[in-house]
């Protein structure tokens, strides 16, 4: 096990790990690559349980990057449209899908710089995939991440800059705990620490101990 990160981050994940043993990826990806850069991509200003729903009709139609590069793009749109931003989402999804074919026959690219050539990949997309099929350690800097992070006092409350939480959390966040933590941190977003109404009573004492904003 590397002892990297702070002792900071090391609570907060030992903690996190406590509370949810079982962490696992919130989209309903099957274990399965292409349906995971899918389903980041759709995730953007949306929520994981709608982009869920949807993928289950869309993977039946497009099951493979094959299928969706060769798509007709209204149709695609068509089945996207609850997930919103549908037209850019749309676009982004067909192109990357002719790219991993023609360029990696098919596979998901494993590193960072050849992950944000596709369409729509941003650093927290590719570090989603690296971390959960590669197992390649990265923060995934959502918003519950940065709400959550912020209040706890890692750095200042309130800033949204997801490259720089990245940069921060993954120097604090031991890597070998990095993946799992941050998809622990969107299940104690949503069960404890809301945006609006963080349940502090509830939250374990090793983790109240470590927030800037509990003490305040």
């Amino acid at each position: 096990m590397k002892t990297d990160g702070s002792e900071k981050g090391r609570i907060l994940a030992l903690e996190l790990e406590k509370l949810y043993p079982d962490s696992k990826c919130a989209l309903e990806w099957g274990q399965d690559p292409w349906r995971l850069l899918v389903m980041g991509r759709l995730s953007a200003q949306c929520t994981d349980a709608r982009v869920n729903i949807v993928c289950r009709d869309l993977f039946v139609k497009y099951p493979t990057a094959k299928d969706m590069a060769d798509c007709e793009l209204t149709e695609l749109e068509e089945i996207i449209k609850p997930c919103g931003l549908f037209h850019t989402k749309a676009e982004s999804l067909r192109e990357s899908a002719r790219i991993i074919c023609e360029k990696y026959d098919g596979r998901i690219p494993d590193t960072m710089e050849e992950l944000l050539e596709l369409p729509g990949v941003g650093r927290k997309i590719a570090n989603l995939v690296l971390g959960d099929i590669y197992g390649i350690p990265g923060i995934v800097a959502d918003t519950h991440c940065m709400r959550i992070c912020g209040r706890l006092g890692f750095y200042p409350d309130g800033q949204k800059d997801p490259v720089k939480t990245e940069k921060i959390m993954g120097k604090e966040i031991p890597s070998a705990y990095q993946t799992d933590t941050c998809h622990r941190l969107v299940n104690f977003g949503r069960d404890l620490c809301s945006a609006r109404n963080p349940d502090c009573d509830k939250c374990p004492e090793g983790i109240r101990n470590i927030c800037k904003a509990y003490k305040n």
